[in-house]
């Protein structure tokens, strides 16, 4: 059996899917697979399906969403043993290793990150079968209690972690023609993390397109200063530098840019 969440929500046994049904289905399953196989509180489990306003008898309407959730996983269980398990304070739900999909996300960028990379192109088709699982926004977009949006935004930044070093590991591997529609579209959708700017000049600017890569940081610039009211950072600045000076440094597999008028 595995889980879903890094996009919409899914149950899927073989070649058989299941999905949660009606918005408080989705978001209690959500809830579960935020905590990993933790114990989740009723108190936890009511702020994430209903926030502030929980129905008037809570305690009966969550365990009768509870009784449908397990209704639900009992069509694609093998041994009947029920996944959700009920405690004095909570609930919690039973996973294996393996069997999410956001955790084998996790698992896999921190193995390849602490990996020495000798063989690049095994390291790329890793990084990018693992970015595949990605299918849309976490649980579809639709949970927004406190216990889910910190999931949602540790996924989040691991996959951005995750593309910052596929972009290195490709722009070390001699790929930066390849990688600069991904990079452009990868910054216009996080328009404020520097280092997919710093990669996408680099790669223009081996491409040979160094008035692009001028424009590319301008852009960068001028988002910064009106959206917060701040510089871009030191060495984003060296790479401007770097890049009206054609510095030797930016060909090199990993640049390394030095302070202006610095020479080693």
């Amino acid at each position: 059996m595995r889980f879903f969440v890094l996009g919409p929500s899914e149950i899927k046994v073989g070649h058989h899917t299941v999905r949660p049904k009606g918005a408080v289905q989705e978001l209690l399953f959500a809830s579960f697979m935020a905590a990993a196989g933790r114990l989740v509180t009723v108190d936890s489990l009511a702020e994430e399906l209903w926030g502030t306003t929980p129905p008037t008898k809570m305690h009966n309407a969550l365990q009768a969403q509870i009784s449908r959730l397990r209704r639900s996983l009992a069509r694609t269980e093998q041994d009947g043993a029920s996944r959700i398990v009920t405690s004095v304070s909570g609930y919690q739900f039973s996973l294996q290793p393996g069997e999410l999909d956001a955790q084998v996300f996790l698992d896999t960028v921190d193995v390849i990150r602490g990996r020495v990379c000798d063989r690049l192109d095994r390291c790329i088709a890793e990084l990018r079968g693992i970015l595949a699982l990605w299918r849309g926004p976490v649980f579809g977009g639709l949970a927004t209690g406190p216990l889910c949006q910190t999931a949602a935004s540790k996924y989040e930044e691991s996959r951005l972690s995750a593309l910052e070093l596929l972009y290195d590991l490709e722009l070390r591997a001699g790929g930066h023609n390849r990688i600069i529609p991904e990079v452009t579209e990868t910054l216009a959708q996080n328009p404020m993390q520097e280092q997919f700017c710093r990669q996408l000049m680099v790669a223009l600017y081996r491409s040979g397109r160094q008035i692009d890569a001028l424009n590319v940081y301008r852009d960068f610039r001028h988002r910064l200063n009106e959206e917060l009211g701040v510089d871009p950072s030191p060495m984003l600045r060296m790479y401007e530098s770097a890049v009206l000076e054609h510095d030797l440094a930016l060909l090199e597999e990993s640049p390394m840019i030095r302070p202006v008028g610095v020479r080693v």
